[in-house]
């Protein structure tokens, strides 16, 4: 097992890594940024990738998350990237620029897994555990006794409510706040409707909510406004945790 994986986090407006410390969860040097290309197709992508690995002059294993459906390293789905990805072996392709072959997982998921091994998760690995992750769109990994069902996309279920109809993430992601002028409280309501839905699916034992809105500052606004059957958490790794999930899953 190695000790420390350089984690890089694929997204849709910028693309960031560093190395981890996997016994610690914790970034060993400061993240390195940059912002992904337009349009973000995969081979401009795989060039930031590699420059990252470059900044860190990395020679050892690698994990990468990316917003989209990934199985066995190809990918089948694309939000907020270009749509090029889809059937792409990502494994295959960032191997060109890395100096080992990467694992490559979904962003949610590596969000999820290091919630789980490192962060608000790792008390709850009892049962049934699912990630939701509030941004530009929803992102969620679910957990059943610590372990990773991958892929789950439950921000793109068709929720019908009596207030809404449509793709779930169309409605309570945290980017719908912004554009529809919504306070906290309104978008809140938002968030509990879905909830709701979710916990008829699939009545997990906990609920951590990420994504920027698991910041403390901004949890106090809207986190005692939210009711469910589960224990429900704020996430703790924040925009930190796509890094570590990705470098944790390489190990």
């Amino acid at each position: 097992m190695a000790s420390k994986v350089l984690g890089i986090d694929i997204g849709g407006t910028g693309i960031k890594g560093a190395p981890v410390h996997l016994k610690r969860g914790e970034l060993i040097a400061d993240r390195h940024r940059i912002p992904t290309p337009q349009p973000a197709t995969p081979e401009a992508v795989a060039e930031v990738v590699g420059a990252i690995a470059k900044h860190f002059d990395w020679k050892g294993p690698v994990g990468c998350a990316l917003p989209g459906v990934v199985r066995h390293g190809t990918v089948y789905t694309a939000a907020n990237i270009d749509k090029g990805w889809v059937g792409t072996n990502a494994k295959k392709l960032l191997r060109k620029v890395l100096p080992e072959p990467p694992v490559v997982l979904n962003d949610a998921d590596a969000a999820g897994l290091a919630e789980v091994r490192y962060g608000a998760g790792r008390r709850h690995r009892r049962g049934s555990l699912l990630l939701l992750t509030f941004g530009t769109g929803i992102g969620s990994a679910l957990f059943h006794d610590g372990d990773l069902v991958p892929n789950t996309e439950l921000g793109h279920l068709h929720f019908l409510s009596g207030r809404h109809s449509g793709i779930a993430e169309h409605y309570a992601a945290a980017r719908q706040r912004e554009d529809d002028a919504l306070s906290w409280e309104a978008w809140a309501d938002r968030v509990q409707a879905y909830l709701d839905y979710v916990e008829e699916l699939l009545n997990p034992d906990t609920i951590l909510i990420g994504g920027g809105v698991s910041k403390l500052k901004r949890w106090s606004q809207f986190g005692h406004h939210l009711s469910t059957r589960a224990k429900l958490l704020p996430a703790e790794l924040q925009n930190n945790a796509g890094i570590v999930g990705a470098a944790a899953a390489a190990d």
